[in-house]
């Protein structure tokens, strides 16, 4: 009798070592991000579904930050890889040598407009988003505000006081609408257009994403945003237009990278090769609606624009945008930071 509980015994404390040793094996990767909240969780269970020996530790806040934070720690790098930020962030990054060449598994399914096309890329894409107007069609009546169909429109003393966007530093969305309207406008035109614009901003916001939610909440008439986190609101119920202006509209893509001086560098590639797999497009496609895979065939859910695509700049000169990216975010800054919103 004895002897059996020892054997149990040992059989237990085994399986508690076997377990523990298990569970230790398991190598934390330390990825930085730009993607919403929502998106971690299920960003996270998908890539240790297919990757059992790896976990995701996020580290997340918006584009400007984090791009920030990386370049700040370029002497001593924390991050092991990058899962979603934006590709002309990336780009500066890669300038500063912070990122491992490497072409993942699958990187002939990838668009050719979602690449970095040297023969040792550092980024690939995953997906797209691009500027939209969320408007408030209860509030705007309120206020007797027409339905702006431009980007001219918003330059319309009515609007004065109605509209917030994002901060270019803080966001990416922010960044891509500058970058947009530099191309469209000309540099000279840009600045003016962006010179009126500002007589008419109540608040610069600090997410691509907030000054939808805002306008859905019926704080403000007018957001300037991206399509999705409007469809979202006005499939629950939010009385939100999605309104892609006419004289275009400017985009970004996101991107993965692995960071030079990776201290799990194979975690790293195993992750770089998750993100440009179809199902990883797949699920991309449940945020977003244009997709860097081309095996994968976007689907779009109720109330999303079906013209984005068509309406997106093009070309869009990203390497152009991301070499004078602090120059331009410099000067936005200067001209128009008085009306920050403070920063959380």
């Amino acid at each position: 009798m004895f002897g059996t509980k020892s054997r149990i015994a040992g059989l237990t404390l085994a399986a508690l070592v076997g377990f523990t040793a298990t569970a230790a094996a398991k190598d934390k990767l330390t990825v930085y991000t730009a993607l919403e909240e929502e998106q971690l969780p299920v960003y996270k269970q998908a890539f240790e579904a297919a990757n059992p020996n790896y976990e995701i530790e996020w580290v997340r806040d918006s584009t400007g930050v984090i791009t920030a934070r990386l370049l700040a720690e370029k002497a001593n790098p924390q991050a092991d890889a990058i899962w979603g930020l934006a590709a002309t962030s990336l780009m500066v990054l890669d300038k500063e040598g912070m990122l491992e060449s490497y072409k993942p598994a699958g990187y002939a399914d990838i668009k050719d407009d979602f690449k970095d096309k040297r023969d040792n890329p550092t980024w690939v894409g995953m997906d797209a988003w691009a500027s939209a107007i969320c408007f408030n069609t209860v509030e705007a009546e309120k206020l007797g505000l027409p339905k702006p169909e431009t980007w001219k429109d918003l330059l319309k003393p009515i609007y004065a006081g109605h509209i917030v966007m994002p901060n270019p530093n803080s966001s990416g969305t922010g960044f891509l609408d500058v970058a947009a309207w530099l191309q469209i406008f000309g540099e000279k035109e840009g600045w003016a257009y962006m010179d009126g614009l500002h007589q008419n901003i109540n608040t610069y916001l600090h997410s691509g994403s907030k000054p939808c939610k805002a306008a859905g909440a019926g704080e403000y008439p007018i957001g300037i945003s991206f399509s999705y986190p409007g469809v979202v609101l006005k499939n629950k119920g939010a009385p939100l237009e999605i309104i892609l202006p006419k004289d275009g509209i400017g985009w970004e893509m996101e991107a993965t990278a692995i960071m030079k001086g990776s201290k799990h560098i194979d975690g790293a590639k195993a992750l770089a090769d998750f993100a440009a797999t179809a199902d990883a497009n797949q699920m991309y496609n449940d945020y977003y609606q244009v997709l860097a895979s081309k095996t994968v065939q976007a689907k779009l859910p109720e109330n999303y624009p079906a013209d984005e695509e068509k309406l997106m700049i093009s070309p869009n000169d990203f390497t152009s945008m991301a070499a004078k990216r602090a120059a331009i975010l410099e000067e936005w800054q200067k001209r128009y930071g008085s009306k920050d919103a403070p920063k959380s």
